[in-house]
């Protein structure tokens, strides 16, 4: 085929310029482009074994493609990047702050190349290819900044509809997650509870592109090793969680044909077993996308899709704002062009998508994240047009997968790495996943009975915590039928634990600190946030600002609190603490493990119009607030697309109470403890005989 020979002709050409002087009057650009052709070339050599593999009909040996593996990310693990060009340190020494983030983004593309190879995606591959080929032409003739950035414009430009809609179709169209689909769910069972199979299970991790080591193999194994019944229960609680998410918003599930499905390749045999499960009990096919990797996904510490192991958080840290190397109106109107003819496209197939299922993981291995100033970054003009696009793209994508029929169910796991006790960690999470909800909800309802009886909550913090918070909250005008918080129990968050709101702006005074913080991945110490009328004022913490302001504020001025809520999963608190993992949990978890505020988008983003119900029969009448409800005449301005918990945990908390319009306080938590009667067992935990029985 003609693509197909391409790519063997700029292999061609990649091995001339490798065998060649061309650069040998300027060392540095000698050795930028020694080291990015020297990985075209490696992807090369992957791509033409894959070819004999296909004509040959032999199957590649496993070792050999965990040689391949390991090959391909050794570039940026952190004993190479820090002599590596696609470290915007070194690019920057060498060329300057200007070309040398150009070179180094350019570099960092050619590295997005990897999924094109192993999918077998001859455009991704080729344009990849051409770009770095181009870049070495630009820079022997013209090496100066201004040529590289109008070379990495024009390769975004170019390639930008295709990569839009192959994202989008990953997305939306079912049939990507066809892993073992000649099985069905008991032959799976059967099949991977042999351990001759392993090899098996290994090949589809492989043969994704994703890093694998040894975090994902033992976490595979583990699985594995479970009696069929447990893996099945997991799984479950997953797909029910799910489908309670629907049931519990009255969305009707049946007009859905999609579920989307987003893990950690160690879960890939739970992910199997509910994409059986989800077929079979609920009639949606699965869909699976890749977590960002280029310049058209984005980048982040964070992963958000189907991912491996992360071979170095700070090579994503150092890239995700890559994007701003090249950003101008022009190009975010043409994104959202894009955007809108993609939807457009798979207009029906975007009706069909239910939401996302997540797996997400925790205790992977620990980061210390370093704000690089040689990274590329966002200024006040280009930071302004990022958040346009943000602002708008939501709008396009809520016009196309309605917020009000959509759904998403989210449940956290530990990953080997979180240390020796990890099978003790394991079990712990498993009993957490599968707290009694009814036990949860009736204790939650008296904590809400209570709240709704307030004008504010007032939260104070105790020995070197220094919150002094006070929130505001909606005003119900039949409290026989309203409520401003939500009971939420195990649907679309596991584990249960939590009542929230949507609290009101104006008069939402006062400071949030925590001593120490988890967001994203990212820790944090001496976490400080002032408010004002429900906006952050001003921001601070042991790292400085601008890790709050990248990746808690994502480069907004301010944000608004969008989320006010108690969580009640003592248990959860209770063994994090003993099992010293308390600064590992995911948010999904951290969350419950004491009150939390929320900035950005509320619980209710997009839904705020889809009257929702506690148990109780109560409307929950609290889904929106001063931002939110710009909705109607100004889309645009109505949403942040961000949602970050701050959770203060209970030994830090001196005191919540409810206070009523006429002044009078009801305590609801004081010293870390529940002191509002009906609530006494939430203290059980705190009982170190608790766990013995």
């Amino acid at each position: 085929m003609k693509n197909e020979k391409n790519v063997h002709d700029l292999q061609v050409d990649i091995t001339k310029i490798l065998d060649s002087d061309l650069f040998s009057g300027n060392a540095a650009l000698h050795d930028y482009f020694r080291e990015t052709f020297g990985f075209a070339s490696r992807l090369c050599d992957a791509w033409a074994r894959f070819e004999r593999m296909t004509e040959e009909d032999e199957p590649i040996p496993v070792e050999e493609m965990i040689d391949l593996n390991a090959g391909l990310y050794e570039q940026i693990l952190p004993e190479n990047y820090e002599r590596s060009y696609v470290n915007p340190e070194c690019a920057v020494r060498a060329f300057g702050t200007d070309t040398g983030r150009l070179l180094c983004a350019i570099a960092a593309e050619l590295r997005a190349a990897i999924p094109a190879v192993f999918g077998k995606d001859v455009p991704g591959f080729v344009s990849r290819l051409m770009l770095i080929l181009d870049a070495s032409r630009t820079a022997s003739e013209s090496p100066d900044a201004t040529s590289l950035r109008s070379l990495l414009y024009k390769y975004y430009y170019d390639n930008l509809p295709l990569e839009q809609r192959n994202k989008l179709h990953s997305m939306v169209v079912p049939g990507s997650m066809n892993l073992f689909t000649e099985y069905s769910l008991d032959d799976f069972l059967d099949f991977m509870s042999d351990v001759s199979n392993r090899d098996a299970l290994l090949d589809v991790m492989l043969w994704t592109g994703e890093y694998v080591t040894d975090n994902e193999l033992f976490m595979m194994d583990k699985l594995c090793s479970l009696p069929g019944d447990e893996l099945v229960a997991m799984a479950g609680t997953f797909v029910e969680g799910y489908v309670k998410g629907f049931e519990m918003t009255s969305k009707d599930i049946t007009i859905k044909n999609t579920v989307e499905l987003r893990f950690n390749l160690g879960f890939l045999p739970m992910a199997v077993v509910a994409g059986h499960m989800f077929k079979d009990g609920h009639g949606l096919d699965s869909s699976m996308v890749r977590a960002g990797y280029s310049l058209f996904t984005g980048r982040s510490v964070e992963k958000n899709g189907f991912f491996g192991a992360n071979p170095n958080p700070q090579y994503d840290l150092d890239h995700k704002d890559d994007l701003s190397l090249i950003i101008d109106e022009r190009l975010v109107d043409y994104r959202l062009r894009v955007l809108r003819e993609s939807f457009e496209e798979l207009e029906k197939e975007a009706h069909l998508y239910g939401g996302p299922a997540v797996i997400e993981i925790f205790g992977e291995p620990e980061f210390d994240p370093v704000t690089k100033p040689e990274a590329a970054a966002y200024d006040d003009a280009n930071r302004a047009l990022a958040l346009r696009y943000t602002a708008e793209a939501g709008v396009i994508t809520n016009e196309f997968i309605h917020g009000d029929e959509r759904s998403f169910t989210i449940i956290s796991y530990p990953m080997p790495s979180i240390g020796d006790n990890f099978e003790e960690v394991f079990d712990a999470t498993l009993m957490i996943n599968n707290l009694d909800y009814v036990t949860y909800r009736d204790i939650q309802q008296k904590l809400i009975d209570v709240l709704d009886t307030a004008e504010y909550v007032y939260v104070r913090g105790m020995g070197d915590n220094r919150t002094d918070l006070r929130v505001s909250l909606h005003k119900l005008t039949d409290p026989a039928h309203q409520t401003n918080f939500e009971n939420c129990v195990a649907d679309v968050n596991i584990p249960v634990g939590e009542v929230f709101t949507s609290p009101v702006l104006e008069g939402t005074n006062g400071t949030l600190h925590v001593t120490r913080v988890f967001l994203d991945g990212i820790e944090y110490h001496d976490f400080t946030l002032e408010i004002r009328d429900g906006f952050i004022s001003k921001y601070d913490c042991a790292e400085g600002g601008r890790l709050i302001e990248d990746n808690v504020l994502y480069h907004h001025p301010t944000l608004p609190m969008g989320e006010c809520a108690i969580g009640t999963n003592t248990t959860a608190f209770v063994l994090a603490r003993r099992l010293g993992i308390e600064s590992r949990l995911p948010i999904l978890i951290a969350e419950k493990t004491g009150p939390h505020f929320a900035f950005g988008d509320t619980c209710y983003s997009r839904e705020e119009d889809l009257k929702t119900y506690n148990p109780d029969g109560k409307e929950i009448i609290a889904r929106d607030n001063e931002v939110s409800c710009k909705r109607n005449s100004d889309p645009a301005a109505a949403y942040f697309n961000c949602h970050t918990d701050v959770t203060i945990p209970y030994d830090e908390l001196g005191s919540l109470s409810a206070v009523r319009p006429d002044g009078s306080e009801v305590d609801i938590i004081l010293n870390g403890r529940f002191v509002l009667p009906g609530c006494e067992a939430l203290n059980a935990p705190f009982d170190e005989n608790f766990f013995k029985s």
